[in-house]
């Protein structure tokens, strides 16, 4: 029955004690919520711990009573994913930035267009030496890699032309991002000005 209810019916069940109605809250929005953090972090990991934050950010708020988004929940907890998002990139400082166009872009740690003359040359070099290592990575995961990043296609797009499911092609981008991690410290390339 309570699979039928709007999500405004069961936070309210929940506040008034129904611990059953969280339980399908989180059920029902968990693949979105879920799915929109490893679209950030790239990492299977990360992306749970910060996903089980934001239901235990969700419970104490609804616990306390301090909940009054009626009737939108998702966009209420989608917000509270978004702030840790970004509070998991302020903590680790050798992470990417994380930036408005809301994608990770490797070159983002690099600089910015106010570089003066000496450092946009090594920012140029080490855009060349980036587009070298993901010359080294595996067929497909250079494949997304070079879709998303270069040709700014969306993961949809990518895996209808791809012909893999969208799950497959993050995946594929995740290993993409971590292998060429690894190849830019074996390189010593540095990304910081």
């Amino acid at each position: 029955m309570e699979n039928h209810l709007q999500d405004a019916s069961l936070v309210a069940a929940y506040i008034s004690g129904k611990e059953s109605a969280l339980e399908v809250l989180i059920n029902r929005h968990s693949q979105r919520v879920y799915s929109f953090i490893f679209s950030k972090v790239f990492d299977r990991d990360i992306a749970e711990d910060i996903f089980q934050d934001t239901f235990i950010k969700v419970i104490n708020t609804l616990k306390r009573g301090n909940y009054n988004e009626e009737g939108k929940f998702l966009p209420w907890v989608m917000r509270i994913a978004h702030n840790l998002v970004i509070d998991h990139f302020r903590k680790n400082t050798r992470m990417p930035k994380f930036e408005a166009n809301d994608d990770f872009n490797i070159f983002s740690v690099i600089g910015d267009p106010s570089l003066n003359a000496e450092k946009q040359i090594i920012k140029d070099q080490v855009e060349t030496d980036i587009r070298k290592l993901v010359e080294e990575l595996p067929e497909d995961q250079k494949e997304v890699l070079v879709m998303r990043m270069y040709k700014d296609m969306s993961f949809k797009e990518i895996a209808d032309q791809t012909d893999v499911s969208i799950n497959t092609a993050l995946g594929r981008m995740r290993y993409a991002i971590i292998n060429l991690r690894k190849l830019v410290e074996k390189n010593n390339i540095v990304l910081t000005n």
